[in-house]
């Protein structure tokens, strides 16, 4: 058996992401058995889903959840940056986004 390897914390940084935040969802999230009243397996959000960050908790001492408010679906579910992309934050003057496009202008 080998050595585990030392995965990061990821709450030693700040929060990627703040309550009140638009965010899209990355990637479709199905149900690991762990959200009440679906199927282990039932699709919980789709990837290009759209919802508001309503809160920041932490899982294991280690990473950062996001309690999402998914308004279409009329759910909250718990992800991971990783699965979560800002809508407010690309719109701000000053990202590497807007920046790219000024240059090439």
């Amino acid at each position: 058996m080998g050595l585990l390897r030392e995965q990061e914390v990821e709450i030693r940084e700040r929060p990627r992401f703040t309550p009140g935040e638009r965010v899209r969802a990355a990637s479709q999230v199905r149900n690991d058995g762990s959200y009440p009243g679906k199927d282990i397996g039932e699709n919980l959000v789709r990837r290009g889903d759209e919802g508001v960050v309503r809160d920041v908790g932490t899982f294991l001492q280690q990473f950062y959840i996001y309690a999402v408010e998914w308004v279409d679906r009329g759910s909250i579910v718990g992800m991971r940056a990783y699965e979560i992309t800002s809508l407010d934050k690309a719109a701000t003057p000053g990202t590497s986004e807007i920046a790219t496009c000024l240059k090439e202008g």
